[in-house]
């Protein structure tokens, strides 16, 4: 089939003609040749740059992950700091990456591009985690920040990740500028590339090393709240067994350090997964939201008759903790559960050292349970709702910071990501490990387990149950039948659902309480149960979200299951 007159076609050829693509990258096109449904994959778009940034399948081609789509993107941030650039300013950018394929390289070409345009990058020259960047961009005081990670998606995806001076996520305003000036850059010419040694020579390529670490590691363990009763002997810390997987990412040495630092001393690595592997070889997925991925850390705990498990997944920015159930059996919580019990020590622990401020604040995420909000009403606390994503978060955290009218507790979304404390803008795998394992070694000092804490709040505040589900729809066809489903439910709404009346439906595409406009759609019922439909920014999925809260485990199980059933059926 002839493609030279269809819109990927001609892009296709110019890559092929184009004096700026290297051979390599050229040959792996030709490849393709006689594959008129790969080409079409591969060119029918530019590969988007969202609000986060980028993330695809790596490979040649517009709609790609690849240098050249990684250097225009460059370029355009390049252009909006220099855009926004105050009067004496001296721009920076600080650059991190995790164990993925070719983010070394993709992290040199972005801080040679800004090079170029005579914005100093600062760069980390081995993989760190996503927060410690966000920490970076703010501790020295930089104009913005990239990291390069694809987080837990497979491994034949990487991406692209942009920050703000204040270490956040671009949010959609900021994000758009960026947008129109990738839009505007038509050919690589356009793209501006520094020589690595003149770069260097110049000052404006800087390698980041152990002083930095060194600050992030003591600034984490300063948002400890038990401490001294942890570190030394005869602390917690002695006996206290935790079984860690950072799943071949760029958790382990943190981890590992700021355990030690609050004076854990008895932590164990799953050997198979400790060194960095872009492959992922041990997991289908390197997710710590799946059982399956702590299947090496289980096999462990038992051998040793660990007190806790965790994991983080490849840039360290999501942890998952796995805890004894009351069989004795290893159970994984869920991110509501780990953060609901989060909230509950922090500000318990808070209360009790009378360092609970008046005007303190949780932040949470529309797709996620009720059940921490309730507990963080309990110890006084106010309770802010943000759309999916945790730039949103950090976005509160910084307008917290301005107006001093709230002062930011906790913060955490469903998909495991928490942060406590003000010194980054994005969710921290490394804070919320230590917390974790802090709270999990206080109850243990008083005869509980984490699993009994989390009984104790159901009983205390009700059985908040949730789930997740997910259909994976890749490709064209693939976001043409998502946009079909979000177009069916908004024309066409049910009135009930699994015998219960529809209360308030809240289309947050038309830019409701206050929020940014994104496609998301959510139904409120009238026994306080919801379900959410949400495309995912970041992979070809939908999600379905689903929450209840009942009088017991039982009945709110049943509710859960009914709700489940009726909407999928309909979908």
């Amino acid at each position: 089939m002839d493609q030279s007159n269809t819109k990927h076609g001609k892009a296709y050829e110019l890559w092929l003609n184009d004096p700026h693509i290297d051979e390599a990258t050229k040959a792996e096109l030709r490849a393709i040749a006689d594959q008129p449904a790969e080409i079409e994959e591969r060119f029918y778009k530019d590969l988007e740059f969202g609000t986060g940034g980028l993330r695809g399948i790596m490979g040649a081609g517009t709609n790609r992950m690849n240098r050249y789509t990684v250097a225009r993107a460059t370029q355009g941030f390049a252009q909006y700091i220099l855009a926004n650039r105050k009067e004496g300013e001296n721009p920076s950018v600080v650059i991190a990456y995790d164990s993925r394929q070719n983010s070394p390289e993709f992290a040199l070409t972005s801080a040679l591009v800004l090079a170029a345009s005579g914005i100093q990058a600062k760069v980390f020259p081995e993989l760190r985690p996503t927060p410690q960047l966000s920490f970076a961009v703010r501790a020295l005081k930089a104009s913005g920040g990239i990291v390069i990670t694809a987080s837990h998606n497979p491994p034949e995806y990487n991406g692209y990740k942009v920050y703000n001076a204040e270490g956040g996520q671009l949010v959609p305003h900021e994000a758009e500028q960026v947008i129109e000036q990738i839009r505007g850059i038509d050919s690589f010419d356009q793209v501006r590339m520094a020589a690595r040694e003149e770069a260097e020579a110049q000052g404006l390529l800087q390698w980041l090393g152990e002083a930095e670490d060194l600050s992030y590691i003591t600034t984490v363990a300063a948002q400890s709240r038990n401490r001294s009763r942890i570190e030394g002997a005869g602390g917690l810390g002695e006996s206290f067994a935790i079984v860690y997987t950072p799943l071949h990412g760029s958790g382990n040495m943190p981890v590992r350090r700021v355990l030690e630092e609050i004076g854990f001393r008895n932590v164990h690595v799953v050997p198979e997964q400790e060194r960095p592997d872009g492959q992922f070889p041990t997991v289908k997925s390197p997710n710590p939201e799946e059982r399956e991925a702590f299947a090496m850390a289980v096999r462990l705990a038992e051998r040793i008759d660990a007190d806790i498990i965790i994991g983080t997944d490849p840039d360290a920015d999501r942890m998952g903790a796995v805890v004894r159930n009351n069989q004795g059996e290893y159970e994984v919580l869920t991110g509501n559960q780990s953060g609901a019990i989060m909230v509950h020590y922090l500000l318990s622990q808070m209360q009790a050292a009378g360092e609970l401020p008046a005007n303190g604040a949780v932040v949470k995420t529309i797709v996620t349970s009720e059940m921490g909000a309730v507990i963080a009403e309990h110890y006084g606390a106010k309770v802010l709702n943000t759309l999916t994503g945790f730039k949103y978060i950090g976005e509160k955290m910084t307008q917290f910071a301005a107006s001093g009218e709230h002062t930011f507790l906790f913060g955490y979304e469903e998909s495991y990501g928490y942060l406590a404390g003000e010194y980054a803008r994005d969710k921290d795998a490394v804070i919320a490990a230590m917390l974790i394992c802090e709270a999990a070694a206080y109850y243990k000092s008083q005869g509980k387990t984490l699993y009994d804490v989390l009984n104790e709040l159901y009983a205390s505040h009700g059985y908040f149950l949730e789930k997740l589900e997910s259909r994976t729809l890749k490709g064209k066809d693939g976001l043409e039948q998502i946009q079909s489903i979000m177009s069916e439910w908004r024309s066409n709404p049910p009135a009930q659902v699994a015998g219960v009346n529809v209360k308030r439906r809240l289309d947050y595409s038309e830019g409701i309480d206050g929020l940014p406009r994104e496609n998301v759609l959510k139904f409120i019922m009238e026994d306080g149960s919801w379900f959410c439909l949400r495309p995912s920014g970041t992979e070809p999925k939908i999600k379905l979200y689903f929450a209840v809260r009942g009088e017991s485990y039982d009945q709110a199980s049943a509710a859960l299951d009914r709700l489940v059933e009726a909407v999928t059926e309909k979908l």
